[in-house]
């Protein structure tokens, strides 16, 4: 940030460092949402698309990637409250696949060197990503289990059929042909719980995932804009989305507008990583989990099951065996598909919970400040080594002192 930004205002100040990186080029816009206590300053910045002169707006619509797992969270503990899953249940009752596991003696060991799984699947442990299996992209090039997910097509990244082009059932009964990478419960594994969470969701229901999140989320919270693929009288809203080619020193297209993946509905609709959405629409659901699950005059979840939502489930010992970036959880946690910082630094400030998505948003509230913050863009990128969303989250923690607001 430049000492020209220090002297300003935060909420001015935001707008001053986000204004930065849009003028260098970095991405060719961005919006930013921050609400404190019901008071809320949206800010959008640039051009929808790079080299275009429409505008980003606040309607834009965005493809959040990975803050689509609080929602899936969230629509699991609505199932929980209507006592049709079980958090300590097993997952055999309505995923039979996923019975009798084998577990490799080592993650990356041969696909046959496995033994038994001391015990089943829960509920709780997809939600805490704990299931046993986890993002296999971390572990070496040549590791079997990685090389095995990748022929089986169950996880990438990017639009939705490069992610996966499997139907829920086809891609679970895949994913069954395999072995776990940990014991039940032992360590945290990054997104395939979520990705399991939204063919149980669909199974406990009855209907299709999209279907249950409209009906019990989405239409209750007035979140219009949100779902697994832009309709096509929205789809003038999208905005193209951009990863950066370092021989070329530019922004290059990953997926347009017209022809976007996301202007039909996909095959397996993602519960990690498939949603489109607004600020505003996730602001709704933002605001709904601040509120204790309660949203003007509809209770949507109980406080309880929110409290659990946003409360670090794991050990140490679970999370020294993740795998994860070092020094990652020397100051957070995980909850219900999200991560929660359990204590304050001088980067991440104190606590609050929320989730990144790998295009370009972030999203945390801070339930002690009633601050709620989110960032839109669609520049790829690794949020934890992103200048935006460094320099986002460092501005923003100067709300957090008291008699800051959002003027």
């Amino acid at each position: 940030m430049s000492d020209e930004s220090s002297t300003l205002a935060p909420i001015d100040r935001l707008h001053h460092v986000m204004a930065g990186h849009v003028d260098r080029g970095e991405m060719p816009g961005l919006v930013t949402l921050v609400s404190r206590h019901g008071e809320t300053q949206v800010d959008a910045l640039g051009t929808k698309a790079v080299g275009g002169s429409e505008p980003m707006r606040r309607d834009t619509i965005f493809r959040i990637t990975s803050m689509t797992k609080p929602i899936t969270a969230a629509a699991t503990m609505i199932l929980v409250e209507d006592g049709r899953l079980e958090l300590d249940e097993p997952v055999d009752r309505l995923l039979p696949e996923l019975a009798d596991r084998r577990v490799l003696r080592r993650p990356d060991g041969p696909l046959d060197d496995t033994v038994p799984a001391h015990r089943p699947i829960t509920v709780r442990d997809l939600l805490t990503f704990r299931m046993g299996f986890g993002l296999t992209i971390m572990l070496p090039e040549n590791t079997p289990i990685r090389k095995a997910v990748e022929v089986l097509q169950l996880v990438g990244f990017g639009p939705p059929e490069q992610s996966t082009p499997l139907s829920p059932d086809e891609w679970l009964r895949r994913l069954s042909t395999l072995p776990l990478m940990f014991q039940p419960g032992e360590t945290w594994g990054y997104n395939t719980g979520s990705y399991v969470l939204g063919v149980l969701i669909a199974r406990a229901a009855g209907q299709t995932l999209e279907e249950f999140l409209r009906d019990r989320l989405f239409l209750p919270l007035g979140m219009k804009d949100t779902g697994f693929s832009v309709p096509a009288p929205s789809l003038d809203r999208l905005a193209p989305c951009y990863q950066f080619d370092p021989e070329a020193g530019s922004l290059a297209l990953i997926d347009g507008v017209a022809d976007s993946q996301w202007s039909r509905p996909p095959t397996f609709p993602d519960g990690g990583a498939g949603l489109v959405s607004t600020v505003d629409d996730y602001l709704a659901f933002a605001q709904m989990l601040l509120h204790g699950g309660k949203h003007d005059t509809q209770q949507i979840l109980s406080p309880s099951s929110v409290e659990l939502m946003t409360t670090d489930h794991l050990t140490p010992d679970q999370k020294a065996g993740s795998g994860f970036l070092p020094g990652y959880w020397d100051h957070r946690g995980w909850g219900f598909g999200m991560s929660i910082v359990t204590r304050p630094d001088a980067e991440e400030g104190s606590y609050r919970y929320g989730w990144d998505g790998g295009y370009g948003t972030t999203w945390f509230s801070n339930p002690k400040e009633g601050l709620i913050a989110i960032l839109m863009t669609q520049a790829m990128a690794f949020p934890l080594m992103s200048p935006v969303y460094l320099d986002f989250w460092s501005v923003i923690d100067h709300l957090n002192a008291p008699g800051a607001g959002c003027t």
